[in-house]
């Protein structure tokens, strides 16, 4: 995994604005630490930096191949799964390689392809590829947008990188904050419309889309989206199939010339992934999997049960690394740390979080990088099989708006009263949903209930799913690691968004579908444990830490966050413990404690970004 930048102009000689580039690559670096490199010309200037996972030796970037006299100069961030395929495809029709690496075997397929080459990609990916002989590039980004692609359009500059620090590096981007950016951090955030920043101007290409760019034109294509089809198998059939496109899936991205573990909770999703990993391993290499696993100091002292989070999970991790035979290691980690890395995970996504939820995740990869380079996770299944509480609860159900953010009048309330009347946060949300659940394709034969699934599966994956995968890119690369998630393989989602939804909720349950198809292969205990998302810390002094800071922020009445937010809202906030907002902020997770790390983290933006306010 790695990160890159570019700049292009049709009008000016950019060759010698060297230090430009050099700035953007150099603030990536985290992404990259292995290797950097640029690329000079005329009107492209390209920068990569390097995590090295496959063929350390030949697949250095920005990699450049001449033919029929053109050369091609590639810079990529991503993993293929199907590489062996496409260089079998392209050795067929000529073509010779230096080595094994999927940055050679990409460039070549684009080559070959042209701009229909990610309809035979199976992998996450963002790349830009230059073609110096007809000035031309070719961007995309994978199906699901797991690998990040922004970019900025200005005085003929296309400016793009793989994050929005990078492009702020450039003299002609400024950070602006205007109504649009209020009305997705304070409406949407910390999720946000598919192609849009809470920066002004900086855009991001939408997942299954390519830009096509030259002195002729610019235009973005989509290349890919999810097909209503009727479902013809059968259950045990459903099952079978299922099981095979996992562990297809799980086989294809254990792919790696560095060490390679699984992250393992001890629920359904990733023992599935674990024990797929696990049996591989033992076939192939006649040795154990690495599994790890994430907790808190004094957790089970301080574990409070609710609805969401039902149980801790180190009775079922033990359970499973016992069933697996893995050789586990167990992250604990302490309330002052997770409090002190706010301000990186803030800087790791450009903007505000999942609070604490994302500083325990940037933590976490951080440990795990001593031992491991990359990993495998169980994310994005609960979205794709209906494991998420939104979709069983008649509240969520009939709420018309996004189930997993309808604390929609105080977030309103929540807005400074100087700005609150310029901005309609209920107006915008609903103009954002009703956008995109206009996009789901129905069949004629849907039940009403399966219709309402099927838009609440949509908005799941192409909103929370996304704001997940941004959170484990940027938590992981911001520690030089990957985490790759073999559940978002397009050709699982594809199969299961056609799944009818009684058989996905199969008895009535959450994931009941995925839950039946693993029965006698998982432990019994594991295969019905009641759904429990990520772990947040429990102990009290988490909520006394960030209670402390907020209050210390509200005490300088010119601090950034008084400018958008209602200074005595935030005050009522802290002295009710959060309890003043009466609904979670986002999901599940976010309630009192991550509320208050959540406006830290806001003030935190305003003052390291500075961005101008334009209302």
């Amino acid at each position: 995994m790695c990160g890159f930048a570019g700049i292009v102009n049709f009008n000016k000689d950019i060759s010698n604005e060297f230090s430009i580039i050099r700035n953007m690559s150099e603030i990536l670096s985290k992404r990259g630490p292995d290797e950097d490199g640029l690329y000079f010309s005329r009107h492209a200037n390209l920068a990569h930096r390097r995590l090295s996972i496959i063929d350390i030796d030949n697949g250095k970037q920005p990699m450049r191949y001449s033919i029929d006299g053109s050369t091609y100069t590639i810079v990529y961030n991503g993993q293929l799964y199907n590489c062996d395929e496409l260089k079998k495809v392209l050795v067929e029709n000529g073509f010779k390689f230096k080595g094994h690496s999927d940055t050679e075997v990409l460039l070549k397929a684009y080559i070959f392809y042209g701009k229909d080459v990610c309809k035979h990609l199976n992998g996450i990916f963002a790349f830009a590829i230059w073609n110096d002989k007809k000035e031309e590039l070719f961007v995309a980004r994978d199906h699901f947008g797991i690998k990040p692609f922004y970019y900025f359009i200005k005085e003929d500059n296309f400016i793009f990188a793989s994050e929005i620090k990078a492009i702020l590096e450039h003299p002609l981007c400024k950070p602006i904050l205007d109504k649009q950016g209020i009305h997705e951090l304070f409406g949407i955030g910390p999720s946000h419309t598919p192609g849009i920043s809470p920066f002004k101007g900086i855009l991001e290409l939408e997942p299954a889309h390519f830009i096509v760019y030259n002195k002729e034109s610019f235009r973005k294509e989509e290349y890919w989206k999810l097909e209503t089809k009727e479902h013809t198998d059968d259950l045990e059939q459903t099952c079978e199939k299922i099981r095979y496109l996992l562990k297809d899936s799980v086989e294809r991205q254990l792919t790696s010339d560095v060490p390679i573990g699984t992250l393992l909770s001890g629920g359904l999703d990733s023992s599935i992934i674990s024990k797929y990993a696990k049996d591989y391993y033992k076939r192939e290499y006649g040795e154990k999997l690495k599994t790890f696993s994430v907790d808190y100091v004094d957790q089970e002292k301080n574990f409070v049960k609710n609805d969401f989070q039902p149980n801790t999970d180190n009775y079922y991790i033990d359970l499973m690394v016992n069933f697996l035979g893995t050789e586990h290691k167990k992250i604990i980690l302490d309330t002052p740390e997770l409090f002190g890395s706010l301000d990186d995970a803030m800087i790791a996504r450009d903007f505000p979080g999942m609070a604490d939820v994302d500083s325990s995740y940037l933590l976490f990869f951080k440990n795990l990088k001593k031992d491991i380079t990359v990993t495998l996770s169980g994310e994005c299944s609960d979205e794709i099989f209906g494991g998420y509480p939104w979709y069983f609860r008649e509240d969520a159900l009939n709420s018309n708006t996004f189930p997993w953010s309808i604390a929609i009048d105080e977030r309103q309330n929540l807005l400074n009263k100087d700005i609150a009347h310029e901005i309609d946060l209920r107006n915008y949300i609903e103009k954002r949903y009703n956008d995109s659940i206009s996009k789901v394709e129905f069949l004629e034969n849907d039940t009403e209930d399966n219709k309402t699934h099927r838009k609440l599966i949509y908005l799941t994956s192409n909103w929370f799913m996304q704001t997940l995968l941004d959170r484990t890119d940027r938590m992981c690369m911001f520690n030089g690691f990957e985490v790759r998630v073999p559940f978002c393989d397009y050709r699982i989602v594809e199969y299961a968004w056609n799944i009818p939804w009684e058989m996905k909720a199969y008895k009535g349950r959450e994931k009941g579908l995925l839950r039946y198809a693993f029965e006698g292969i998982l432990p019994e205990e594991v295969v019905y444990r009641k759904k429990s998302p990520y772990p947040k810390t429990h102990n009290p002094n988490y909520m006394k830490i960030v209670k402390k800071e907020l209050s210390k922020i509200m005490e300088d009445k010119s601090a950034p966050i008084n400018e958008l937010l209602n200074r005595e809202y935030i005050l009522e906030i802290i002295e009710t413990e959060g309890k003043a907002f009466t609904r979670p902020w986002f999901g599940q997770l976010m309630t009192g404690p991550q509320l208050m790390a959540y406006l830290i983290q806001v003030n935190q933006w305003l003052k390291r970004y500075n961005p101008k306010i334009e209302i």
